[in-house]
């Protein structure tokens, strides 16, 4: 399947015609970077030499600034709290271009992961969050603000990282929205409860994440093969992006062989921002006409080249166009 180039222009270069309204649990990720000597003779743990600080946006956030990267156009809606962070996460949409309805929840920080990286090598997490679902003024709120923006938009990404904003309420009213509206939905998912995410036009877990979700409909996860069937019992018509890791990617759709993608070869430094980069391209693909599988080879080019960076990493639309220039080759290693 050649997707690098058509008879007009490339599926890369169609995403600057492209809109995606992303909404979920926004992040700010934050990195403080130093040299590693010595351990400590307090305790037997690394001493980083602290030399620098810096922060991204993450989660859905990452998500809306990888389609800006790769020159789609988009709108972020999501929940803050009332703190330095969310500030932080402002100034860092502002800076990416990306316009944002954040709701501010008294009741609930920003969610931030602060990551401790010594020389290349990730030493500690801290997260600071609250997973309580939001309150039901949030979650009208959220979805009077989606009703507004849809009908200009070209495809819908709900980036579910469990942190409460994505409820049942507002996933199955978004996908309501946009079926009425008879746009693309790309969701990736979170937690074990796939049922919410019932009509979406794909929905794209890891394979850990399919074992996890299978587990709560049935005794126990089978193979692959039979946990996608497990799980698109309560999807309905929804198709399944697998990601595989090394193995690629694989769509599923009811009815129809599966389709898989092999990954290529490449040293993987960090795998931070990875889901959100391959549900973001995906909907670039789908927002641009594009079929399933079209959009999924390019997402999985996409989550490849993010992995070979260190931290949360974005993709920019040359370095995409450059990876599919390579074609294809299969991951040994």
């Amino acid at each position: 399947m050649d997707i690098a180039s058509s008879d007009d222009m490339s599926l890369p270069q169609r995403f600057t015609a492209a809109s995606v309204l992303v909404l979920g649990d926004v992040m700010l990720d934050e990195y403080i970077w130093g040299d590693v000597q010595r351990i400590s003779p307090e305790a037997p743990v690394p001493v980083v030499e602290y030399t620098t600080r810096t922060q991204v946006l993450g989660g859905a956030a990452n998500a809306a600034a990888t389609i800006a990267s790769l020159s789609g156009t988009t709108l972020l809606g999501g929940v803050v709290g009332h703190d330095p962070e969310a500030d932080a996460l402002r100034d860092q949409l502002a800076s990416s271009g990306i316009i944002a309805h954040l709701v501010v929840g008294t009741d609930r920080p920003t969610t931030t992961k602060t990551r401790i990286i010594g020389g290349s090598q990730q030493i500690l997490r801290i997260d600071r969050e609250d997973r309580h679902e939001v309150s039901s003024d949030t979650e009208s709120s959220m979805l009077e603000w989606a009703a507004q923006q849809l009908p200009s938009m070209n495809c819908l990404l709900i980036s579910d990282y469990g942190k409460g904003v994505i409820t049942p309420r507002v996933c199955r009213g978004l996908i309501a929205l946009a079926r009425k509206m008879d746009k693309p939905i790309v969701v990736d998912p979170k937690g074990r409860d796939y049922r919410k995410y019932a009509g979406a036009t794909v929905v794209t877990p890891n394979i850990v994440e399919v074992q996890l979700a299978v587990e709560a409909i049935s005794v126990s996860s089978g193979g692959l093969e039979h946990d996608v069937k497990t799980l698109q019992s309560v999807l309905e018509d929804a198709s399944l992006l697998v990601t595989r890791g090394s193995g690629g990617v694989s769509v599923y759709r009811a009815g129809r062989d599966p389709y898989h993608i092999p990954a290529r070869k490449r040293n993987v430094f960090d795998v931070t921002g990875a889901g959100d980069t391959l549900a973001a391209t995906l909907a670039l693909g789908l927002a641009s006409g594009a079929s399933l599988d079209e959009s999924a080879q390019i997402a999985n080019a996409a989550g490849g080249i993010v992995v070979g960076k260190i931290g949360t990493g974005i993709v920019t639309l040359s370095e995409l166009e450059s990876e599919l220039a390579l074609g294809e080759e299969p991951e040994v290693s």
